[in-house]
């Protein structure tokens, strides 16, 4: 698998942050969410979590969709699979290990 391209490294550059992480790993849960139901569970201010949001989008890790009021994000899991075949579902099986409460 070749992570040299920017694609790769962008992707991997999101996933390494311990709070995109954590919206990765509740998204591979729940499917879609809104951006105020993940950033009230996390103890992250809203200008950092649009951050985090926007450095996932701009990754390809994250669909964000806007419904009336409310941005709905989904993982672009189909698309990373096609790209970097089992690279999301070790990160998360990775991540479960080192942080077992965050399993869902």
């Amino acid at each position: 698998m070749d992570f040299s391209g920017p694609a790769g490294v962008e992707v991997l550059r999101a996933l390494a942050d311990p709070v995109r992480l954590e919206i990765v790993q509740r998204l591979a849960v729940t499917g879609e969410e809104s951006c105020n139901a993940i950033g009230g569970d996390l103890d992250v201010h809203q200008t950092t979590m649009s951050h985090h949001y926007r450095v996932l989008r701009e990754a390809g890790v994250t669909w964000t969709t806007v419904k009336g009021r409310s941005r709905l994000v989904r993982l672009r899991r189909d698309d990373l699979d096609s790209l970097f075949p089992g690279l999301l579902d070790s990160v998360l099986n990775g991540a479960r290990r080192t942080h077992p409460a965050a399993e869902g």
